[in-house]
């Protein structure tokens, strides 16, 4: 049943609210939540009810009930997405609010490879109902638009109930009911913060590098004429296949799926880069036009008129690692090894009188693999503050090879990251530019002088044959269903990521500890400064000029104390005015 609150039953409502162990509550508006729209319907349902009360936001007098209920409830609420009821709250101008039970976190938690995660999906696989109009629907789809037939509300609102009652119990039997309590649903608020606050952008600058790029392309698209001694379109796949293969009889390293023509994917373009100069000049071209498209041309428009931020949003359920995502703009794409693509760095930038404080855990991974494993030799380097890629050289290279310290450096660095991904010696080869017998025998020694970690990646990938799933330090899980399949490749892919995702699911959560604590921190210490971004193991805060040397110990505090490993953690702190001068 549904009823509507009106002012004569409202304090009815209201008693029976606060006297509920867990209050459901979904909060439905006309318009995208990205523009700003208020919430215009709240939709609750306590525990032992069956009636769902729906409260027309645009009332004051019943916002005003909705607020009271929020603000002083005892009771548990529950959501979908705790970090959007956090901020559609916010724009009803409703104060610091205790947070929800977030029923998506659960989902995530427990099926962590689902990719999906609207609720319309797990409703129907799970709780078999249809949030769609109408009676059963062939198939389900994300709504993007509230639903206003008030039958739906209703079994949306149970659906919700029931999936709480579903995966609270699956969390705790799976034994994350803590990691979910402590890292995941804490997190919510904070990255509710980050998205409040936004990041400043310079149009100026992008309007020079939009510029400057436009010319770079021009002059990369006569080179490739005249590399290819035909002008065709470069964006065409077909017509480059036809180019280098018939045209100029590059040799074909391998045909696509769909069609059986040629492919001319990156990673075709690198091997034949190697040897010719026309895919290398595709290569740089697409990196170009993409980093132009995507960002350089593309932020300007993300820009919201009333704050001139760019407020990107970041998501907790996007990697199955853990690791959090970004999107409008996705600022884990954006390369920085590249000049052009540290270059777009140099658009964010703080408002007048505030600088930006970047902080990037050191080699993080490598840390926590030390951790994992124990090997006495990684421990022992990290404890000594060594390079650890220097040490690595030292360890695998031989004196005469050592003479060339630069080059070998550069090849341990690639060992030791290609460990942490379960790289094979074929892509070791690859990546190096060397034979495949000449990888083996890197990685070969490699195992002799750090033990300790080929005896903790045979055991993890054992681990995983026998339960089906990885964890990390803190309990994350992830199933891994093809750790036994029968194919090479698959099988081989699986015990990469069975290797790979407690080291980078270790480091995720790791930063999410941080990042909880340095909100929390700055919260009590009342400072002005907040976290703004957040990339792979680097948080970037915008604080006030007179703040900037206390935020930056109080970070460094936090991010190194984050967790307590067999080695120390540490922190690359750098201060500008915009965030390409930080690296």
């Amino acid at each position: 049943r549904v009823k509507w609150l009106t002012e004569k039953n409202a304090e009815n409502f209201l008693a029976e609210a606060r006297s509920a162990s867990r209050v459901y509550v979904d909060l439905r508006c006309s318009e995208s939540i990205f523009e700003r729209r208020k919430p215009d319907t709240a939709c609750v349902l306590c525990d032992k009810s069956n009636e769902v009360t729906l409260i027309d936001l645009g009332n004051s007098a019943l916002l005003d009930r909705w607020r009271r209920l929020t603000e002083n409830s005892a009771a548990v609420f529950v959501c979908w997405d705790a970090k959007l009821f956090l901020e559609m709250q916010e724009i009803l101008q409703i104060g610091a609010v205790r947070v929800p039970d977030d029923v998506m976190l659960m989902a995530f938690l427990t099926a962590p490879n689902a990719g999906d995660f609207s609720m319309k999906r797990w409703a129907l696989d799970e709780a078999r109902i249809s949030l769609s109009e109408g009676k059963q629907p062939k198939q389900a789809s994300f709504l993007s638009e509230p639903e206003k037939d008030e039958d739906v509300l209703c079994r949306r609102m149970a659906a919700l109930r029931h999936l709480d009652e579903i995966l609270a119990t699956r969390l705790d039997e799976m034994g994350m009911k803590r990691l979910y309590e402590e890292i995941d649903l804490p997190l919510a608020p904070v990255l509710a913060g980050m998205e409040r606050a936004g990041v400043k952008v310079d149009r100026a600058t992008l309007r020079e590098m939009s510029s400057s790029m436009e010319k770079t392309l021009a002059d990369l698209t006569g080179r490739v004429y005249r590399s290819a001694g035909v002008e065709f379109n470069i964006n065409s796949p077909k017509q480059l296949g036809e180019v280098l293969f018939e045209k100029l009889n590059l040799p074909v390293i391998k045909k696509t799926r769909k069609t059986g023509g040629y492919s001319t994917d990156q990673g075709v373009l690198e091997e034949l880069a190697r040897t010719y100069e026309l895919p290398g000049l595709i290569l740089e071209y697409r990196q170009v036009a993409k980093l132009k498209s995507t960002y350089v041309d593309a932020l300007p428009a993300l820009i919201r008129p009333e704050t001139g931020r760019v407020h990107a949003s970041f998501n907790q359920t996007g990697t199955a690692t853990g690791r959090l995502s970004s999107s409008d703009p996705n600022l884990q794409n954006i390369p920085i090894r590249s000049e052009m693509g540290r270059l777009i760095r140099a658009a964010f930038v703080p408002e007048k009188g505030n600088l930006l404080i970047s902080a990037d855990y050191s080699q993080i991974e490598l840390r926590v693999l030390a951790h994992l494993s124990g090997d006495e030799v990684l421990v022992d380097a990290f404890r000594s503050d060594e390079d650890i890629h220097d040490r690595t050289a030292r360890e695998v290279f031989s004196e005469e090879e050592l003479e060339n310290r630069q080059e070998c450096r550069r090849r341990a660095k690639a060992i030791n990251f290609g460990i942490v991904y379960g790289q094979s010696a074929f892509g070791l080869a690859q990546s190096l530019g060397i034979s495949r017998d000449a990888a083996q025998t890197f990685i070969n020694t490699y195992f002799t002088r750090y033990h300790g970690v080929r005896v903790w990646l045979d055991a993890a990938i054992e681990e995983t044959r026998r339960t089906g799933v990885s964890r990390t330090l803190y309990g994350r899980l992830r199933q891994i269903p093809d750790i036994n399949n029968r194919d090479f490749n698959m099988r081989s892919f699986a015990e990469r990521t069975a290797v790979n995702s407690p080291i980078q699911g270790t480091a995720a959560d790791i930063v999410k500890i941080a990042m909880i604590n340095i909100a929390h921190e700055l919260r009590e210490r009342r400072m002005a400064a907040k976290i703004i971004l957040q990339v792979h193991d680097e948080l970037v805060l915008e604080a006030p000029e007179e703040e900037t040397e206390a935020v930056s110990l109080l970070v460094r505090e936090k991010m190194e104390g984050a967790a307590e490993l067999l080695v120390p953690l540490k922190v690359d702190l750098n201060i500008a005015d915009n965030w390409m001068d930080m690296k």
